[in-house]
């Protein structure tokens, strides 16, 4: 019975979801250039809090190159960590964290941190902009299993067992489990380098897979709560190479949303291997706060 749980829970698009996913630790060493390379800021008020929030698969240090010019500019930058625990427990994190910062506050989630955004925005007033980067952008009710299968092209669909490490993880629901992205490739996956992180040099995506931190299975079936994007502006990066979350979707979740749309040539780690495109375009999400 436990193994028919088991095979239920993993299987329906699974870890395509989890692709919500970041990176990890180690994109330190990617650091890039300081902000120099970012469009001047446009505000001229007080400057918003920004508050930056990775995916699975990552920790909050693969926001680093974005700090780094955010701070050039001038901003108040957070990164806090995303437990990968459930869509309703990693926002509500976030949430109590975010009401902690005083003043205006620009939210930006990265893959599976979308979906952590546009719950954790509703419970806060002082949020005025949210930007979704490579990222799940849910309605009411939405999966990341869900979205995840709307469009084809993604290369963590199929059967979970050809790219997910298992492992279980103290005090788990029945058949829950903490999921890892296998390194190698198989005949039907391209492993992390080829599908995680396509676009991010050998080396540094080595030590990316190294550092990749977990993402409960269970988390990728929960439903997403009434979305903040429906009353706070939201601007929405697109990356037209990436392999984890379809372009396609990405567009469709951001024209419903009505985000300001850019477009960039990476794969779904933009962060990493865009972080000056990206930097822009949370800047305009600022200068946009008044």
């Amino acid at each position: 019975m436990r193994g028919r749980k088991t095979r239920l829970l993993v299987a329906s698009g699974v870890l395509a979801a989890t692709a919500g996913l970041a990176t990890s630790a180690q994109v330190t060493a990617q650091a890039a250039a300081p902000s120099k390379h970012a469009a001047p800021s446009k505000h001229h008020g007080p400057k918003p809090t920004i508050v930056l929030v990775h995916g699975a698969w990552a920790d909050a240090s693969s926001w680093n190159a974005v700090t780094e010019r955010l701070q050039h500019e001038g901003y108040t930058v957070y990164a806090p960590p995303n437990p990968l625990r459930g869509v309703s427990y990693d926002a509500q994190t976030l949430s109590n964290f975010v009401a902690t910062i005083p003043g205006p506050v620009v939210l930006v989630g990265h893959s599976y941190g979308g979906m952590v955004i546009t719950n954790a925005a509703t419970h806060n007033s002082n949020v005025k902009a949210l930007v979704y980067d490579n990222a799940y952008v849910p309605e009411q009710g939405e999966t990341v299993f869900e979205i995840n299968a709307a469009k084809p092209g993604s290369c963590v669909g199929g059967d979970p067992s050809t790219f997910l490490n298992l492992v279980t993880y103290p005090n788990s629901p029945s058949g829950d489990y903490d999921a890892y992205l296998k390194v190698a490739p198989n005949a039907d996956y391209k492993g992390f380098n080829g599908c995680f992180a396509n676009g991010v040099p050998a080396d540094q995506a080595q030590l990316l897979s190294a550092g990749q931190r977990p993402f409960a299975v269970s988390a990728g079936s929960e439903p997403s709560g009434v979305p903040a994007w429906k009353t706070i502006p939201s601007w929405a990066i697109v990356g037209t190479a990436d392999h984890v979350i379809p372009p396609a979707e990405q567009l469709s979740m951001a024209k419903r949303a009505k985000s300001h749309i850019t477009k960039v040539d990476a794969g779904h780690l933009s962060l990493v291997t865009k972080p000056s495109a990206v930097t822009n375009v949370i800047l305009d999400a600022a200068s946009s706060v008044n």
